[in-house]
């Protein structure tokens, strides 16, 4: 288990940190514990309805991702794909993660969108785990492919 003290944030930006976990495996309890971090980040000054989700990679970085909302709502984008984006952005390749954490205020665990769980299962793989959870502490652990079951895919192209 990683403690809290073998968890350190290197700043990439005023706004953007890259957590790295030292040591074992990091907890499912952990990877929610940085997604509700994550969602004292949202900008949703529309809806009032905060989400956070916390990124694991391959090689312990954690990234963060929190929902942020534009007057525009079709601009909007939820927490998952700010984590997952955020990623990519620092280097990191698809299949490259082991688990996401999502957290929210609602009565159950938190459900992704469509759109999420489309990046997640592209980005993420099938056999990402998925760690679904609100702030009373109930918790889902599911993959992306049983979040999104006959799921879209088009193979990429070879860049040039």
């Amino acid at each position: 288990m990683a403690n809290p003290s073998s968890i350190r944030r290197q700043a990439l930006s005023d706004h953007i940190s890259v957590f790295t976990c030292k040591g074992s495996q990091m907890h499912d309890e952990q990877l929610i514990q940085e997604a509700k971090t994550a969602r004292q980040s949202a900008y949703a000054p529309y809806s009032n309805f905060l989400v956070g989700a916390a990124l694991l990679s391959r090689d312990g970085r954690i990234f963060h991702g929190c929902n942020v909302e534009n007057a525009s709502y079709g601009l909007c984008n939820c927490a998952e794909r700010t984590a997952l984006f955020s990623a990519i952005a620092a280097g990191c390749k698809p299949g490259d993660f082991s688990a996401i954490a999502v957290i929210g205020d609602t009565d159950g665990p938190i459900a992704p969108c469509g759109a999420c769980r489309q990046v997640i299962i592209e980005l993420g793989g099938p056999e990402l785990r998925v760690l679904l959870s609100n702030l009373k502490g109930d918790t889902h652990a599911t993959t992306a492919a049983a979040q999104l079951p006959d799921a879209f895919y088009l193979q990429p192209s070879t860049q040039k």
